[in-house]
C-alpha cells in the first residue's frame, strides 16, 4: 500500500517592526497581548491599534496614528499590536474580521471601539472625547454655549461638597463613556453643572438630577422614580429621547447598506461641507444646523428659544424675563399664531383660456375675541377640517378670480364651538410665475392680513408662490426671521437632513452631480428614491442658510420649480460627424424633439451583447437614409438619465419620432426580427402617413421633388452597392487563389511530415541496435577484467615460489663450501667428492634453468597485465 506524502509548508517569517523605533507608539510586533494588558494597568487612557502587516488600510492608518500619538503621547499611551502572526497571543485570543481595529480604554472601562474614518483629526477628536467625556459647566455663559450646540446635550447637577465625589457622579461619568461606546460618532454631549444657581436655570434643584436638552421638543429630566439610576439606563434614556434633526453620514468605504437604509426613509437632503473636527468654531455648520432646527420646529405654541450663541457673551438676568415675556405676550395677543392645522385646496380651472389656478390654504384657528378660557388645539381634528372644507366649497365663488395678485381671506364660524372659526386664504398663482420663486426680497416678505368675520375680506399684497409658507396668512408674526419654521410638519414631502464631510466623501458628491473642477467643496442635493429623482443645488450659489431655505421650499411646494438633475454620459464630448449620432441627457431634447428631421433612436447598454450585434445594421440603415431628413441615433441608458415617459425596461428598444409629430413616437414591434428590410419598412410606413388636409399643387411638386430625391439617393446607393459587390467578387477570387495555394502547401507539409516520421522510425531502430551492441561489449569487458584478475593472482604466487628457490640455492652453496674444506683433509674421499661435485653441478644447472624459465614466465605475465591495463 502507498502511503500519502505529507504536505510541505514553509514556516512564516518572523515579524518585524511595523512602526519606527523612534515612534511614540509602542509596537508589539510579535502580538504580545499579555504585555499590552500589563502596560494598560499603569496608564489612565490607552489606545490599542490592532493591525496586520500586510493590510493596506493598516499601512495607510499607520501614519495617522503616529500623527495623533505625537500630539497626545504625554497623556495617552499608544500601543500597536500585530494581531496576525500565528504564534502571537493576540492572534490566538482575538478574532477580528477586518483590520485595523482601534480600541480605547479609560482606566478599567473599555474597550471603546472607534469605527470612524481613519483620519488623524477624527481619531484625535474621539480620543479627546474619551479623555474628557464630561464638560464642566461653571457659569451661565458656558451653559448657554453648551445648549446652543446642535448636538444633543445631557447635563447633570452635582454638589461637590462630599468627599471624594458626590453620590451618583461616577455613575453619570460612566454613562458618558457608555454613550461613546454605543455611538462612535459621539452625538450626545455630557456636561456637569457644579453651581446651584446655574442649575436652577434649567430647573435642576436636587443634586444628582440629569437633564436632557432638546431644541424643538420639550426638554426632559431623568425619571429616577421609574428607572433605576444606572449608567446603562441613563445612556439608553438619552439615546432614545434625543433629537436627530440632522445626522452625520460617514461611510466606511466597504460594502454597506448605510446610504440605502437612510434613503429608504424618505427624501433626503445631502449636504457636503469641508469639516475639521478639531476646529473651535464652525460657522457654516452652525448656519446649516440653524436651518435644520427651524425646519423641524413644529411646536409654535412654545416660545421660540432665544439665540443662545448671541446671549452667551453676557450673564445678564434679562435672559429669562425680557425675551421670553415678549414672545408670550405676542402669542397670547394673537392666538392665531399657535400653529394652525391647514389643508391646501386647489380650485378647478373654470376658464380654459386662463393659464392660472387658485391655490388656497384652509386653516383652523382660534378666535381673536373674548374667550372663557385658554383654548389649545394641539392636533388637527378631522371633524373640524371636514366642516371647514364644507363651508369653504359652499363659498368657493367668493375666492375665484381669473387673475389676482392679492391674498384674499374669509372667516367661517365653527359648527361645533362658538369660540372657534375657520380662516381660508387664497392666492392666484401663474404657473410661469413659479420660475422666479427664489427672488430675494419681496417673495418671502411677511405681509399683514386683516381678517374679518363672516365673509369680510381684507386685501394685501403678497407674492409668495409657496403654499407651505404659512406666515403670509398669519397677522403680525415676527417671531422668527425665516419662513421655513416648522415646514417639515406642513408638507408630505418631509426631508431628512444629512451631513457628509466633503474632504472624505467628495466622490459621492461627484456622482450626484457636483463639479470636479470646483475648489470649494460645498455641495447640496436632494435625493428621492421613491420618485426616482434627485435635485442639485446650483453650485454657482454659495452654500448659506438662505440658499438652503429656498432649496428646501422649492422642493416642498406642490408644483416644484426645481429641475430634475439627469446624469449625463461624461465620455461623449466629441463633436465629430458620425453616421450614428450618440445622444446624451443634455442633447436628448435638442436632437429628438427640436430637430426638424425624423429620428430613429436605439436604447442600448454596454453590457447588452445583442445591442452590440445590431451596430452594423444601424450603420447600413444610416447610410441608406438621406441625412437631410433622417437621424439615426442611439443612447446608453446605463450612463444617462431620461425623462420617465421615455424610460424602458427592455433592451434593445427602438423608437421612431416622425417629423412634426414627435409626440406620436412609435415603438418597433418586439415580435419582429431586427434586420435592415424590417427597419426600412417600419420607418417608411410611419414617416409617410397621409395627412387629413388635401395636398395642393405646391405640395405635389414638393412631394415629387422629394420622391425624385429619394429615387436619386437610392440609385446612388444601389450603384455603391454594385461597386461593393464587384469588389467583393474580386476579393472572393483572390481568396480562392490563396486558399488553393494554402491547400498545396498543406499537402507538401503532409508529405514532409510522413518522410520525417519514417526517418524517425529508422533512427529509433538504429538507436536500439547501438544500445544492444553497447550492452554486449560491456559484458565482454567485464569478463576480460575477471581473467586479468586471475592472471595477476597467479603471477603473485610464482613470485613467492621464486623467492623460496633462491633461499634454497643459497643454502646449497653454503654446504658446498664446507665440503671443499673437508676435501682437502680427506683425500681418501676425493673421488667420492668429485662425483658429488658433478652431481651438485648438474643439480645447480637444472635449478638455474628452472629459475630462468620462471623469470621469463613472470615477465610475460607482467607484460600481459600492462597490455590489459
Amino acid at each position: 500500500s502507498c502511503s500519502r506524502a505529507k504536505d510541505v509548508t514553509m514556516p512564516a517569517k518572523l515579524p518585524v517592526n511595523f512602526f519606527s523605533t523612534r515612534s511614540p507608539v509602542i509596537d508589539l510586533f510579535r502580538g504580545q497581548l499579555d504585555y499590552a494588558d500589563h502596560l494598560r494597568q499603569d496608564s489612565e487612557i490607552v489606545l490599542y491599534f490592532f493591525y496586520a502587516p500586510w493590510c493596506g488600510q493598516s499601512i495607510a492608518a499607520r501614519e495617522e496614528i503616529e500623527h495623533v500619538a505625537s500630539r497626545l503621547s504625554d497623556q495617552v499611551l499608544f500601543v500597536a499590536v500585530n494581531c496576525w502572526w500565528n504564534q502571537g497571543k493576540c492572534r490566538k485570543q482575538k478574532h477580528f474580521f477586518y483590520f485595523p481595529v482601534i480600541h480605547l480604554y479609560h482606566r478599567s472601562f473599555g474597550p471603546i471601539e472607534y469605527k470612524g474614518p481613519m483620519s488623524a483629526v477624527y481619531i484625535e477628536k474621539f480620543v479627546r472625547r474619551v479623555m474628557t467625556p464630561l464638560l464642566y459647566i461653571s457659569s451661565r455663559s458656558k451653559l448657554l454655549d453648551f445648549l446652543s450646540n446642535y448636538e444633543p446635550g445631557v447635563l447633570g447637577y452635582f454638589e461637590f461638597n462630599a468627599s471624594p465625589q458626590p453620590p451618583g457622579y461616577l455613575t453619570f461619568f460612566t454613562s458618558a463613556l457608555h454613550s461613546l461606546k454605543k455611538d462612535y460618532l459621539g452625538t450626545i454631549r455630557f456636561g456637569v453643572i457644579t453651581d446651584k444657581r446655574v442649575a436652577e436655570e434649567i430647573s435642576l434643584v436636587h443634586s444628582g438630577s440629569v437633564y436632557l436638552h432638546r431644541h424643538v421638543n420639550t426638554s426632559l429630566i431623568y425619571p429616577n422614580d421609574i428607572m433605576n439610576y444606572t449608567a446603562e439606563n441613563i445612556c439608553k434614556w438619552a439615546l432614545e429621547n434625543r433629537e436627530m434633526f440632522i445626522r452625520w453620514l460617514r461611510p466606511h468605504g466597504g460594502k454597506s447598506l448605510l446610504l440605502n437604509n437612510e434613503l429608504k426613509k424618505g427624501p433626503a437632503l445631502l449636504i457636503f461641507i469641508p469639516y475639521n473636527p478639531l476646529a473651535e468654531i464652525h460657522p457654516l455648520l452652525d448656519e446649516i444646523t440653524k436651518v435644520a432646527l427651524e425646519y423641524h420646529n413644529c411646536n409654535k405654541s412654545q416660545a421660540v428659544e432665544p439665540d443662545f450663541q448671541h446671549l452667551g457673551d453676557t450673564d445678564s438676568p434679562a435672559f429669562d424675563s425680557s425675551v421670553t415675556d415678549a414672545h408670550m405676550k405676542l402669542l397670547e395677543t394673537f392666538s392665531i399664531t399657535k400653529y394652525p392645522c391647514c389643508n391646501t385646496v386647489v380650485l378647478p380651472q373654470w376658464h380654459s383660456i386662463s393659464r392660472t389656478h387658485n391655490v388656497c390654504e384652509l386653516c383652523i384657528n382660534q378666535t381673536l375675541g373674548v374667550k372663557p378660557n385658554k383654548v389649545h388645539v394641539p392636533r388637527c381634528n378631522f371633524l373640524e377640517i371636514e366642516a371647514a372644507l364644507d363651508s369653504f366649497y359652499l363659498q368657493e365663488h367668493t375666492f375665484f378670480q381669473v387673475i389676482s395678485n392679492t391674498i384674499e381671506c374669509s372667516n367661517f364660524l365653527s359648527f361645533y364651538s362658538p369660540f372657534s372659526y375657520y380662516t381660508a386664504c387664497c392666492r392666484t398663482v401663474n404657473r410661469h410665475f413659479l420660475s422666479f420663486i427664489s427672488s430675494e426680497k419681496t417673495i418671502f416678505q411677511t405681509p399683514r392680513v386683516a381678517f374679518s368675520s363672516h365673509g369680510k375680506k381684507g386685501n394685501t399684497q403678497c407674492s409668495i408662490p409657496h403654499i407651505e409658507d404659512r406666515n403670509c396668512f398669519i397677522p403680525d408674526l415676527h417671531i422668527s426671521g425665516t419662513n421655513i419654521t416648522g415646514l417639515s410638519c406642513r408638507t408630505n414631502k418631509t426631508l431628512n437632513l444629512y451631513l457628509l464631510d466633503s474632504n472624505l466623501f467628495w466622490i459621492y458628491a461627484e456622482r450626484l452631480g457636483a463639479s470636479r473642477s470646483t475648489h470649494l467643496k460645498e455641495f447640496a442635493a436632494i435625493v428621492d428614491l421613491k420618485e426616482e429623482v434627485h435635485y442639485v443645488l446650483d453650485q454657482n450659489q454659495s452654500l448659506v442658510g438662505s440658499t438652503l431655505e429656498n432649496f428646501i421650499k422649492n422642493f416642498s411646494i406642490l408644483y416644484s420649480p426645481l429641475k430634475r438633475h439627469l446624469v449625463d454620459d461624461p465620455s461623449v464630448h466629441s463633436h465629430e460627424q458620425h453616421v450614428i449620432t450618440e445622444v446624451t441627457t443634455n442633447t436628448f431634447h435638442d436632437t429628438v424633439f427640436l430637430s426638424e428631421k425624423n429620428v430613429l433612436l436605439l436604447y442600448y447598454a454596454q453590457w447588452c451583447g445583442f445591442c452590440a450585434s445590431l451596430n452594423h445594421i444601424f450603420i447600413q440603415l444610416a447610410r441608406l437614409l438621406p441625412p437631410d431628413n433622417f437621424i439615426v441615433a442611439r443612447i446608453d441608458i446605463t450612463r444617462n438619465d431620461l425623462p420617465w415617459e421615455f424610460m424602458t425596461d427592455h433592451l434593445p428598444t427602438i423608437l421612431f419620432f416622425p417629423h412634426q409629430r414627435k409626440e406620436q413616437s412609435v415603438k418597433f414591434p418586439e415580435d419582429f426580427s431586427v434586420n435592415l428590410p424590417n427597419l426600412l419598412k417600419f420607418i417608411l410606413h410611419h414617416s409617410n402617413l397621409s395627412s387629413s388636409e388635401p395636398c395642393t399643387k405646391e405640395c405635389l411638386h414638393k412631394e415629387t421633388v422629394l420622391q425624385q430625391g429619394h429615387i436619386s439617393h437610392l440609385e446612388r446607393e444601389i450603384q455603391k452597392l454594385r461597386s461593393e459587390i464587384s469588389a467583393l467578387h474580386q476579393a472572393h477570387y483572390r481568396l480562392e487563389a490563396q486558399l488553393s495555394e494554402a491547400r498545396q502547401e498543406e499537402h507538401r507539409l503532409q508529405e514532409q511530415k510522413h518522410t520525417l516520421e519514417k526517418q524517425h522510425k529508422t533512427l529509433q531502430l538504429r538507436s536500439e541496435q547501438l544500445q544492444a551492441t553497447y550492452d554486449q561489449k560491456n559484458q565482454e569487458l567485464l569478463e576480460m577484467a575477471e581473467k586479468l584478475q586471475e592472471l595477476a593472482d597467479a603471477s603473485e604466487n610464482l613470485l613467492k615460489e621464486n623467492t623460496l628457490l633462491r633461499i634454497l640455492v643459497a643454502s646449497r652453496e653454503g654446504k658446498l663450501q664446507s665440503k671443499d674444506e673437508i676435501k682437502e683433509s680427506l683425500q681418501s674421499e676425493q673421488m667420492v667428492s668429485e662425483d658429488n661435485d658433478v652431481s651438485v653441478s648438474k643439480a645447480t644447472a637444472t635449478l638455474g634453468e628452472k629459475r630462468i624459465d620462471n623469470t621469463d614466465t613472470t615477465e610475460t605475465e607482467h607484460n600481459s597485465g600492462n597490455r590489459t591495463e
